[in-house]
């Protein structure tokens, strides 16, 4: 695919999903060659400055920019590790950025394997209160403590086990005394793109666990382990991220090399095993790649 326009888009947004390793990024930036895309983050951890190795950002190995071969793109690396962010103040960065990108006559593309990201922009989210910082620390210091306590304190249909959307029930149950799940049966509101032509980047199980094994190495030549110091010298979470939690716990001295790079592997696939799941029970693509995509796929795209 050489240059912009080559063919007439039908579509005011694109969302490229698909598994970890998929190849999700590159085929994006393909695409938005084709089409003056702007590419926009939708990975709850690729929007974190510092950790783009452990990440998989595709700013890994690159300076930070604004834009990657002329190709803009967008909440990347912007925020520190020192700050917090839900799904509601996600939503209002992404209204602002598919408002800058449509004046600028380009076509929002957005790429990333975050779930409950995607879920918002497509359907939106119910309202829900303002939390306190102090409740907002309170919950994230019962979930770094126990996490299993914590979660008893919490409905059984919450059936969430992420650390940060344990964090998150909690903190609104401490705040108001409702749990989360009420919240949630509320309307939505708030989604941004319900329309966006949705494309599934699926390759088989056995392609995904090999791209997962030959890309760790290449996280930890480029600076993962740095990255993990960065970590604990800021006091993020650990466990929102597959990856930082392994490089973290040898850092401490807590496991070998080995069982470090073992325990990463084994985790990222059994995180894939679940994207595939949610995107097979939870989002309904236009288009589905089986593959591991190349420039030509593009031509797939209605």
């Amino acid at each position: 695919m050489t240059g912009y326009n080559q063919f007439t888009m039908k579509h005011d947004a694109y969302i490229i999903a698909g598994p970890t390793a998929s190849g999700k990024s590159d085929f994006a930036h393909a695409l938005a060659r084709c089409i003056n895309g702007v590419i926009i983050n939708c990975d709850s951890v690729q929007i974190y400055r510092g950790i783009e190795n452990i990440s998989a950002s595709p700013f890994a190995g690159r300076v930070l920019s604004d834009e990657i071969d002329g190709i803009p793109y967008r909440l990347f690396s912007v925020l520190p590790l020192t700050e917090q962010i839900s799904v509601s103040d996600y939503l209002n960065l992404v209204r602002q950025e598919c408002d800058v990108a449509r004046r600028a006559g380009r076509t929002p593309i957005f790429v990333g394997g975050t779930g409950y990201y995607i879920n918002a922009l497509i359907n939106g989210i119910s309202p829900m209160p303002d939390v306190s910082d102090e409740n907002r620390r309170r919950a994230r210091e019962m979930v770094v403590a126990d996490l299993d306590a914590a979660r008893k304190m919490l409905p059984a249909e919450f059936s969430a086990t992420d650390p940060q959307r344990v964090a998150r029930a909690l903190e609104v149950f401490f705040e108001t005394g409702r749990h989360l799940t009420d919240y949630q049966s509320a309307p939505r509101v708030g989604a941004i793109v319900p329309n966006a032509y949705r494309i599934l980047i699926n390759p088989d199980a056995d392609l995904l666990r090999h791209r997962i094994a030959t890309r760790i190495p290449k996280m930890l030549a480029g600076g993962a382990m740095d990255e993990a110091r960065l970590i604990i010298n800021s006091g993020w979470d650990e466990n929102r991220a597959i990856g930082a939690a392994q490089l973290c716990r040898f850092i401490r001295g807590e496991i070998s090399e080995s069982e470090c790079i073992e325990n990463w592997v084994t985790k990222t696939n059994q995180y894939a095993k679940r994207q595939r799941t949610w995107f097979r029970t939870q989002y309904n693509p236009d288009l589905t790649i089986l593959h591991t995509p190349t420039d030509a796929d593009v031509d797939l795209v209605q």
